[in-house]
């Protein structure tokens, strides 16, 4: 049954505040790191206003007074501020970056633990390209919050402290015109700090669609070319492509005017103070060194407040980014209350009146099914496109919970069994394989938490009907197979999801499809070996070709998400019902193929 696919919009879970105090949780285990780092910059920021109070002395006891020992003392100050100044600002910049790589480390290994918890779902709603955008572009957004952006706040900021308690000290009705400034500077950046705000969001939804344009066009490349839509490909990539432009520019353009307009407030209150500082009342009380060291304050204060109007931006971008990423995180998981114990299931499954859909509004896909499945029966699920085939049985291992009636295993409620436990009763082998960019020996492994021999990987391979082609490889099992196994054949991917259920030895098997779309000699080796998979297990098969299911124990028919018909193959044809029907049409469309083909 296919779902069309509805990306939910982004919520504005918190505040800024909520983000960065929930930010500080990440940074908490690293905190004697942080201590150390935040002294280093406050050491860093306090010689920006030692080099400011060197000029005073330098000026006045050099030029001036023109005092020797100042002389000697002065150029070896200087010296030595530089030198504490490098020291700590390593200190300080390497520190931080630690600190934020770890936070993020860890972030990410949070996001991926709690992307594999979560729900079916959710995955129907959400596109991989835009999963795969949060793990990338938002979590460094993050960093550059976590690391860059705290460094200047804390440096600067203190840099700016200990600079203005300085210019008080040398004249406080000169430091008076520009700390006027303050609540000028303070209201513009209030301000300015929304507009990054929303625009950041809007650039991490540009690029999540980028990112699942770029997916569909790099998965879907072979139906691209084969329908020649390359130019509407193109098309929509342009048009998200453009989006991301626009949002970047926008911010670009918030981010540009920002600095001119803080920087033209500092301008004016160091012209107003470069004015009144040349008034008689003023120089009787202030000396050259004295005067000249305050404008140099100023000027000092210049760069850092230049960078702190500039962390806004990046500032705003974290948050947003964290707002995205914590909303993630606090995805809920699959419910797994269940605590009833489950070593090896017997097999036996029960269907209780279950109903389901995937969106209400549109219907129920199930409607009240009833199913009595033994141990060791095979059992064959047919019917038309979107009869139910597929959902009745994704119910079993929980994907999704039905809407109403329930599944039982081995006499008890799915729900009772935790979801590891049942899961492990169930092996899968389907049309669409996925494989890992790993080994083949990795890949067939995949399925045992405890360690596998080689020997056991042979024998699954060999019962697979695959060992003969894998040791023919040049690397034998450790052959790389690529992404998805796209070094392999379609039929040889088959037989190593076969030998991976093998490996595995789940009590209950399901087949969708194992066997379509492979040629004549890869079908029979595979049925082959799918023969010897089933034997002793409970076996459910979603089949589309009925000359696959002949064998069946029990066929089931379903029309319309119900349960029309059951019986064996020979009871169902003789009652020419809608299997009959079924099988009529499917002999009569493979009989006029094959009489079209060639001799």
């Amino acid at each position: 049954m296919s779902k069309r696919r509805k990306e939910p919009a982004a919520p504005d879970m918190a505040g800024p505040a909520q983000v960065y105090r929930r930010l500080l949780r990440y940074i908490a285990p690293y905190w004697k790191q942080g201590v150390i780092a935040v002294l280093a910059m406050m050491v860093a920021a306090s010689t920006e206003t030692g080099f400011a109070a060197l000029i005073k002395p330098m000026v006045d006891g050099s030029f001036v007074d023109r005092d020797p020992t100042m002389i000697k003392l002065v150029p070896l100050a200087l010296l030595g501020i530089f030198i504490l100044r490098g020291l700590s600002g390593f200190i300080a910049d390497y520190g931080m970056k630690w600190i934020a790589r770890n936070m993020i480390s860890t972030m990410r290994g949070e996001l991926f633990a709690r992307m594999l918890k979560l729900p079916t779902r959710f995955y129907d709603n959400h596109s991989s390209g835009r999963l795969l955008s949060k793990m990338t572009y938002d979590v460094e957004q993050v960093a550059r919050a976590g690391a860059n952006t705290v460094t200047v706040l804390i440096r600067d900021g203190f840099t700016i402290l200990f600079l203005m308690a300085y210019m008080v000290y040398l004249s406080g009705y000169l430091a008076l015109i520009f700390l006027l400034i303050g609540p000028i500077l303070a209201a513009i950046v209030v301000r300015i700090s929304k507009r990054f705000r929303r625009l950041s969001r809007n650039i991490q939804r540009s690029v999540g669609e980028l990112a699942h344009v770029a997916e569909e066009a790099i998965e879907g490349h072979a139906v691209i070319k084969t329908f020649g839509a390359q130019e509407h490909q193109q098309q929509r990539f342009e048009r998200a492509n453009a989006y991301n432009r626009r949002q970047f520019m926008k911010h670009a353009a918030a981010d540009a005017a920002n600095t001119p307009i803080v920087q033209f407030c500092a301008a004016v209150a160091l012209s107003v103070i470069v004015y009144l500082a040349t008034l008689d009342q003023v120089l009787e009380s202030v000396t050259a060194g004295s005067f000249v060291s305050f404008i140099a304050a100023m000027l000092l204060l210049m760069p850092p407040l230049k960078r702190l109007t500039k962390v806004n931006a990046a500032l705003q971008q974290g948050i947003a980014a964290g707002q995205s990423l914590f909303a993630l995180i606090d995805e809920p998981s699959e419910p797994d209350t269940g605590r009833r114990e489950l070593k090896r299931a017997r097999g036996a499954i029960v269907y209780q009146d279950v109903r389901f859909a995937y969106e209400p509004k549109k219907g129920e896909v199930l409607k009240g099914v009833s199913l009595t499945i033994e141990p060791g029966e095979t059992v064959a699920f047919v019917g038309r496109s979107g009869s139910g085939k597929t959902t009745l049985v994704n119910l079993l291992p929980r994907f999704y919970e039905p809407l109403a009636g329930g599944i039982l295993l081995d006499d008890h409620p799915l729900t009772e069994y935790p979801l590891s436990a049942l899961r492990r009763q169930i092996a899968i082998v389907g049309q669409q394989v996925t494989l890992f960019d790993d080994s083949i020996a990795a890949n067939i492994a995949f399925g045992r938490p405890e360690a596998v021999s080689e020997e056991e990987i042979r024998e699954a391979l060999r019962l697979a009907n695959a060992l003969e082609f894998v040791e023919r490889l040049p690397a034998g099992l450790q052959t790389q197979i690529g992404e998805n196994g796209v070094l392999l054949s379609g039929g040889q991917r088959q037989r190593l999801a076969i030998a991976r259920a093998l490996i595995k030895d789940a009590p209950i098997l399901v087949l969708d499809e194992a066997t379509s779309a492979l040629d004549t000699e890869s079908e029979r080796q595979i049925q082959s070996a799918l023969d010897r998979l089933i034997v002793g297990r409970t076996t459910l098969v979603i089949a589309h070709r009925l000359s696959t299911i002949e064998q069946a124990d029990r066929i089931v028919v379903l029309d319309q998400g119900e349960v029309v018909e059951q019986g064996r193959h020979e009871e169902l044809l003789a009652r020419g019902g809608h299997y009959a029907a079924l099988h009529r049409l499917q002999f009569n469309q493979e009989g006029h193929r094959g009489a079209r083909e060639p001799a």
